[in-house]
């Protein structure tokens, strides 16, 4: 028979769950730092190779960060995992790649969306003119003026949602991106046309910004995703 639980080491996922609670449990925010490993080794009952186990997930999920020399403290809890896997995903498998890009084009769409009155209404003059700037730079690109098109497409979008303050629209932007990467040559965007497209409804949305017309900006928006959504669509059909 196995051990009671007080007798017997507790199982590597036990010490996970424990150096989770104890972070809620003494309201614990990032950057503050945990108890040393001999002290949680004490306090969840531990041996040192449990704790170091559960740390080096933990930090895989940046609950916690470890920083050498220093100690161990929580971590960002950030989506930095989640982005990870489905870069990965998209990695490992063509078929996964179309799915995981038509999904977040879709997730981003519905923030952006969502969001247009918030949005029309925080975005102050100096950010719109920032939005401008970016549109200016993918035009100078099409023209065979400068570089740097998909940077400033991606500064754009990023720069779009930042009023929001919300980190989880945030790191879904950048996972979109991330993965635009690997599905991008699939797709033949790189092309006069799509440019061009893009860069008017840039401008597009710009322009609703300015005017503060959170209806034009959402019907801007929705005009904007579409042919990529098609262009993803007719991708994974030749695949």
């Amino acid at each position: 028979m196995p051990a009671p639980k007080s007798a017997r080491q507790p199982l590597r996922q036990e010490v996970v769950d424990g150096i989770k609670a104890y972070i809620l449990g003494n309201r614990l925010r990032p950057g503050d730092p945990l108890p040393t490993e001999t002290a949680l080794c004490e306090t969840l009952g531990a041996s040192r190779s449990s704790v170091r186990e559960a740390i080096r997930i933990l930090t895989a999920l940046d609950i916690v960060e470890v920083r050498h020399g220093h100690g161990t403290y929580v971590g960002r809890l950030s989506l930095s995992a989640l982005v990870e896997s489905l870069t990965f995903r998209g990695l490992l498998s063509p078929d996964d790649d179309f799915q995981v890009m038509s999904d977040l084009v879709e997730v981003r769409e519905l923030f952006e969306r969502g969001m247009a009155e918030r949005l029309v209404a925080s975005l102050a003059g100096d950010q719109v003119d920032r939005l401008q700037g970016y549109v200016d730079v993918m035009r100078d690109a099409e023209a065979g003026k400068g570089h740097g098109f998909v940077d400033a497409d991606r500064s754009f979008h990023t720069l779009l949602v930042a009023p929001l303050g919300n980190d989880l629209i945030g790191q879904l932007s950048a996972a979109f991106w991330d993965v635009y990467v690997i599905v991008a040559p699939h797709l033949d965007v790189f092309t006069h046309e799509h440019e061009a497209t893009t860069i008017a409804h840039h401008q597009r949305i710009v322009d609703a910004l300015r005017a503060g017309d959170a209806v034009e900006f959402a019907a801007a928006l929705s005009d904007h995703y579409a042919p990529v959504r098609r262009r993803i669509a007719e991708a994974r059909a030749r695949h």
